[in-house]
């Protein structure tokens, strides 16, 4: 009687132990489960975070590509045309969206398709007040915010090994139709008062200084009376990394700021005199260069106009 006692406990010790066992190797399957699918779960939602748009509304822009047209003029696109710009195959290889990065990217290249007025070939946004319409532009006394965060993704070097240089934003000065016929202009271009550069890792200003002070009204509207200043560098090197710029144009005022923190304001006799003209923003890519295989790409995640 004893010995039986005996097996059977040892048999109920033998059978706790198996199950046991059993539930632990369960468990644990259940765990490595639940570890597997919350890591795909992780990289589904890596993926998606992935995809993004960038936040630039083209409604009241047109574009400008480095490829000729059927009449052998710069392939242009205006609204609401450019709205769908991503599945326009000629825009295509020279304005894109990288989904990956949230951003328009800007391609340029040195082609035989160039604006009037230029040698230089562009890949870049013309601002249009009215959708359509270049004739609807604003002066400096009714003020206008310009305002971008951008990168460099790519450009070329020249033959001493340094890197290109591309024009990012404009403020390109027009004559009114009345103001053309005064001069017997051919067009109605007028010089631009705000050029801002990526040249070789930092930005660069350049804007417009009258040559004879006391010159008059009708002087004034001739490009020839208007010269380059100096220049300016930000000290900030931006390099190939994301940067933002804001541009803010009052009554006889500019001031062009930096990442939040760099400020270069042009308040002169200067910026007064130019309030005669009409004015446009431009964004994007205005390629510096005619070099046998040079290019840039830049990129804009965000471009925001106010008036």
């Amino acid at each position: 009687m004893k010995i039986f006692r005996k097996e059977v406990f040892t048999i109920l010790i033998l059978t706790f132990l198996s199950l046991n066992a059993i539930c632990q190797e369960k468990t644990s399957s259940v765990s490595d489960l639940d570890t597997k699918s919350e890591k795909t779960v992780k990289k589904k939602k890596k993926k998606r975070k992935k995809v993004k748009l960038p936040e630039i509304d083209l409604s009241h822009w047109k574009v400008t590509l480095p490829v000729a047209n059927e009449n052998g003029k710069p392939y242009e696109i205006d609204p609401p045309g450019i709205l769908d710009f991503a599945s326009n195959e000629i825009a295509r290889p020279y304005m894109y969206i990288d989904s990956t990065k949230g951003a328009i990217v800007f391609y340029t290249l040195p082609t035989d398709s160039k604006t009037a007025n230029t040698k230089y070939t562009r890949s870049e946004l013309r601002e249009q007040m009215e959708p359509g319409n270049n004739n609807v532009n604003w002066t400096f006394k009714q003020g206008g915010i310009l305002k971008g965060k951008i990168s460099l993704e790519e450009i070329t070097k020249d033959s001493e090994g340094k890197f290109h240089r591309t024009i990012i934003m404009q403020i390109h000065g027009r004559l009114t139709n009345e103001q053309k016929e005064l001069i017997g202009a051919k067009d109605n271009n007028a010089p631009p008062i705000l050029k801002i550069y990526w040249d070789k890792g930092k930005i660069r200003v350049k804007t417009k200084v009258l040559k004879n002070l006391n010159a008059s009204y009708e002087e004034m509207l001739h490009e020839e009376a208007w010269g380059d200043d100096d220049g300016f560098n930000f000290e900030q090197q931006v390099d190939f990394r994301k940067f933002t710029l804001e541009v803010r144009v009052t009554d006889g005022k500019m001031v062009v700021i930096l990442n939040n923190n760099e400020y270069k304001v042009y308040e002169n006799i200067h910026m007064k005199k130019w309030g005669i003209f009409e004015n446009y923003f431009k964004a994007g890519n205005y390629f510096q260069s005619r070099d046998k295989g040079a290019f840039a790409k830049v990129n804009f995640y965000e471009l925001e106009v106010e008036h």
